[in-house]
């Protein structure tokens, strides 16, 4: 047997939990992610509607790092929600997909809106996602926020 061969189709089968090995998944790159959300809601709704130059560059920054934070945000959910949680974890979180779906869609609405409550709204849905994590594996972990 050539060595490409035994490389390519290995005598040995493998069978794994998830894409990687156990311990790489943690909502807390969703958190981070979507408290930068919340902090660019916060600093858009405190520029008000000022038109000058600074402002308006200023606003333009912060919606740049909102949109690309919410779509970091949903990545990492949508990692947790396809690669981490399996069809056994449905009969605990029966409510799973829903959980998931939702928070995606409140990332999407980061993106297109401009409303602080937004941010909050997705800062919870992680939160419901990161103690669903966590009661998974069987461990009670708190829930830090930043802001």
């Amino acid at each position: 047997m050539s060595l490409l061969t035994r490389l390519l189709r290995p005598s040995k089968i493998a069978y794994a939990h998830c894409d990687g090995p156990c311990g790489v998944y943690d909502p807390a790159s969703a958190r981070i992610a979507a408290e930068a959300v919340l902090s660019m809601e916060k600093k858009i709704a405190a520029l008000g509607d000022g038109q000058d130059a600074a402002s308006v560059n200023t606003r333009t920054r912060f919606i740049a790092i909102k949109e690309q934070q919410a779509e970091v945000a949903k990545r990492e959910l949508d990692i947790l929600w396809h690669d981490y949680f399996k069809p056994e974890h449905l009969e605990k979180f029966p409510n799973l997909h829903d959980m998931f779906w939702k928070a995606a869609k409140l990332c999407s609405k980061n993106k297109t809106e401009q409303d602080p409550a937004n941010g909050e709204a997705l800062l919870a849905a992680i939160e419901a996602i990161h103690n669903m994590f966590w009661a998974s594996k069987g461990k009670d972990v708190p829930f830090v926020r930043v802001s």
